[in-house]
């Protein structure tokens, strides 16, 4: 890790020559999809804008993307989680808790990291998105989660017991969601209340704005999220919309070094995409087949989008976040298994997302690191 210093700007005063540092801020996402990397993109931007240096440390995917969206920063690999899912629901949780030794593990090694960081850098901050070893004593320390309750099935009030007692590390945590209904994160991000930590309800947070633009797609699939399932849904879904009587743009969620681009009737294929071209495609897109996971929702309604959502199998906030907004109408939704063309048919009875106006107040959320 080499230490970088860029200064902020240099004043004159007299012959006085006065050097002014940015405060450098620590932002680490979880690789664990790319969601919680894209949904740091907005802090990122405002911390630039609130003169703030951001340092970004991840691993896998999730640094790569960043890596892509703000090649001007500083970017720092952290210890891997290296997590396996299961291709069965069945097994799903169990799989995952046997590899809970083995991610302990790892919060350790980026807990043990994140000092020696503080030191080379001279950071004076952290935001941590769902990395639960990545605070200090030393500098403030934010936590940002739409789970205060982390669904497992019978072992839920388990699994949000033992993620309190890591949430109870932070000085602060940050929920990207509205505190009153209606909300987008339901129960996840409201029924449960850690004891002795500040909790800020900062309101859905996305790196991508409405834009009134003529329709080209008549539908997009959006592909993220861990493998093998990834996979499994790709092939899924190529075989069973090759028939689809319309145009479909079919982003497949994989961050490589270049992008492609394929075209093979009805489908135009990327590899992935960047902000801009994300946000023109989905904008221009009538109906998006995606994973229910949190930032996409995110993402859905800030755009006003109608959508179909197949949660990943066995991850249960996935399945927990379709069911809500299945239940209360907004968007359909069912399981991989179970998914045909046929279910299409069914979106016109929900209403879709209503898009929302989200006006973060980063400058106050961003005093904790003033002192």
């Amino acid at each position: 890790m080499a230490k970088k210093d860029i200064t902020d700007s240099l004043t004159f005063l007299g012959n006085a020559q006065i050097t002014i540092m940015k405060k450098r801020i620590l932002v680490a996402p979880l690789n664990w999809g790319i969601g919680h990397a894209t949904r740091c993109i907005p802090i990122i931007h405002a911390l630039i804008a609130n003169g703030f240096e951001p340092v970004i440390a991840s691993d896998g995917q999730a640094l790569q993307l960043l890596s892509k969206e703000f090649e001007q920063l500083t970017f720092i690999t952290l210890p891997a989680y290296n997590v396996k899912y299961s291709k069965s629901k069945q097994w799903f949780k169990w799989h995952m808790l046997l590899q809970l030794p083995k991610i302990r593990k790892a919060i350790r090694k980026e807990h043990a990291l994140v000092d020696q960081i503080i030191l080379d850098y001279d950071i004076q901050g952290i935001i941590s998105d769902n990395r639960m070893g990545v605070n200090s004593k030393r500098v403030p320390s934010v936590f940002i989660t739409h789970q205060l309750n982390v669904m497992s099935g019978s072992t839920t009030a388990l699994s949000t017991f033992f993620h309190d007692r890591y949430l109870n590390k932070f000085d602060a945590c940050w929920i990207p969601d509205f505190e009153n209904t209606p909300n987008l994160s339901g129960k996840l991000g409201h029924d449960f209340k850690p004891k002795g930590l500040q909790l800020h309800y900062i309101g859905p947070l996305s790196r991508l704005e409405k834009e009134a633009l003529k329709p080209k797609y008549d539908l997009m699939v959006l592909l993220s999220g861990p493998e093998p399932q990834r996979t499994l849904l790709e092939e899924q879904l190529l075989s069973d919309l090759i028939n689809y009587k319309g145009k479909v743009v079919f982003v497949r969620g994989k961050i490589e070094a270049e992008q492609t681009v394929m075209h093979e009737t009805p489908f135009t294929i990327y590899n992935f995409m960047q902000t801009e071209e994300l946000q023109n495609a989905i904008n221009r897109s009538q109906l998006i087949i995606s994973r229910s996971g949190y930032t996409t929702i995110m993402d859905l309604a800030k755009l006003g989008k109608q959508a179909f959502f197949i949660p990943t199998p066995g991850q249960f906030e996935q399945e927990y976040l379709a069911n809500y907004l299945d239940k209360n109408g907004t968007i359909a939704s069912c399981s991989q298994s179970a998914f045909t063309l046929d279910q299409l048919d069914r979106v016109t009875n929900y209403s879709g997302f209503k898009s929302f106006e989200n006006t973060i107040d980063f400058t106050h959320l961003f005093s904790l690191f003033q002192a």
